[in-house]
């Protein structure tokens, strides 16, 4: 099914069906393989979350004074990290008809897209549960619009989410995870594989019960026109529907209290609004004194920014639309672009107080055996990668502790004294205790190899103003 991201699309939702808008706008080595398409008693009791808050003494004793977000695009764990020492990821998935596919190496840079949004998670999952995406069986990826297929664009195979990333582009990743640390299960705190909604959780921990992608503008420059559909306690889609700017309470409101600097670097293009500026979206950021001073593009500049002593206490980095790993690009230089961001840091001032969180805001339609847990009516989705690099970070491990957005804002507050935002980081466990070692002095950086270095992305020519997520 060639997939058409303009074209409305059935939801198998408890009432009313969604409008599909746009894309998104160690352990010991085992591999395992997933359970056949059966009714899967993981998720039997659907209101209890296996997710706890993490009680326990901060042990880092300020060694951490900078933290860097760095957020990319569109994949699965078992899509980028398949075969990886130690992590669970698998060789083959199902189809809903019970058939086996071996799963097929297939670039990053393709110019297609697979559907992502409230309606390809529930397809994905295929839960049997009565609340929709609960109890997954994680076999009907098949069901899922793709962007690929007849003579003009063929697909690469004949099950285009059932693929993974060739190892050779996704070097830099691998070298990262067996220096450092990789997360194995880390989910999305969002269950639709929206990057609006996503960006939203990695600021505030919750995105005000929204659901898939805006209208119109990804913010308040759309003005009072621009809505987004909401969802219900029994995801029923749409519940209702908000103006796509709203006030909730966002990290960087508590290091503004706390008189802590951040910054969140975006690429603003020229008659568009910022597509993955997250903060365009909070009305007091985006027209105060924050938006002016906080509010950064390129993101180039954050490699500039380190150079000269300017980092701030917390950073987002967000990608250019070609290095941002997201299906459709046509690039493969997202690993060597984060590699780049993490190399200008190891090699800056900023090494030994510094710890850096890797993630990919939503599974992008890829196969994925982990099925995600319900804690709660938009949580939790698919599960995604996550990297985790700091002089303290414990040296090549797999850390199989569960994870979600708000773990990463959890982290932050635990470390500079700041409270909770919303569930995802009240309920969320801390990296801190399993992925960190602060008893052990810094470790010194080493370089990771790359094929494009930080001069590549500082001068690039010519520039990148291709519109994220707008085919």
């Amino acid at each position: 099914m060639r997939w058409n991201p303009r074209v409305s699309r059935a939801l198998p939702l408890v009432t009313a069906a969604a409008v599909m808008l746009s894309a998104c706008n160690g352990g010991a080595s085992s591999t395992s393989a997933p359970v056949p398409p059966l009714n899967n008693p993981q998720l039997s009791a659907p209101a209890q979350s296996p997710i706890s808050p993490a009680h326990h003494r901060h042990s880092s004793k300020g060694k951490i004074q900078h933290v860097v977000i760095i957020v990319q695009e569109n994949r699965s764990f078992n899509n980028l990290f398949y075969g990886f020492p130690g992590a669970t990821t698998a060789t083959y998935g199902y189809n809903t008809s019970g058939q086996k596919i071996t799963l097929q190496p297939v670039t990053l840079g393709t110019n297609w897209d697979i559907e992502h949004d409230s309606g390809g998670f529930f397809a994905a999952c295929n839960g049997t549960g009565s609340i929709p995406g609960t109890n997954c069986q994680m076999n009907g990826f098949d069901n899922e619009g793709v962007g690929c297929g007849g003579r003009s664009n063929p697909c690469p195979n004949q099950n285009p989410p059932y693929s993974y990333v060739p190892h050779s582009e996704t070097k830099p990743y691998f070298d990262m995870g067996k220096q450092y640390v990789l997360a194995d299960q880390m989910y999305a705190s969002n269950f639709d594989a929206s990057s609006f909604i996503s960006h939203q959780y990695i600021i505030s921990a919750q995105a005000v019960s929204a659901v898939n992608f805006p209208y119109g503008a990804w913010g308040c420059p759309g003005g009072s026109g621009d809505r987004i559909s909401t969802v219900g306690q029994q995801r029923q889609i749409p519940s209702g529907h908000e103006v796509v700017c709203w006030d909730p309470k966002t990290l960087g409101d508590e290091l503004d209290t706390a008189g802590l600097p951040w910054a969140f670097y975006a690429v603003s293009y020229s008659g568009y609004p910022w597509i993955w500026s997250a903060y365009q979206a909070i009305k007091h950021i985006y027209y105060g004194n924050d938006w002016k001073t906080d509010i950064i593009s390129p993101p180039s500049q954050f490699l500039t920014d380190v150079t000269n002593g300017k980092l701030r206490t917390v950073s987002w980095v967000t990608p250019t639309w070609t290095n941002s790993d997201h299906a459709g690009s046509g690039s493969t230089s997202g690993p060597q672009w984060v590699a780049s961001v993490v190399n200008t840091i190891g090699q800056s001032q900023y090494w030994n107080s510094t710890a850096i969180f890797i993630f990919w805001d939503d599974y992008g339609g890829w196969y994925d055996p982990e099925a995600p847990a319900y804690v709660d009516y938009d949580g939790l989705g698919m599960r995604i990668p996550m990297l985790i690099v700091s002089p303290y970070a414990k040296k090549g491990h797999v850390s199989h502790v569960p994870y979600e957005h708000g773990s990463i804002l959890r982290f932050i507050e635990d470390q500079f004294g700041l409270g909770q935002l919303s569930a995802s980081d009240t309920r969320a466990n801390s990296p801190e205790k399993d992925a960190f070692d602060f008893k052990k002095p810094p470790r010194a950086f080493k370089v990771i190899p790359t094929v494009l270095g930080k001069e590549y992305f500082l001068h690039r020519q010519p520039p990148d103003h291709h519109v994220p997520d707008d085919q």
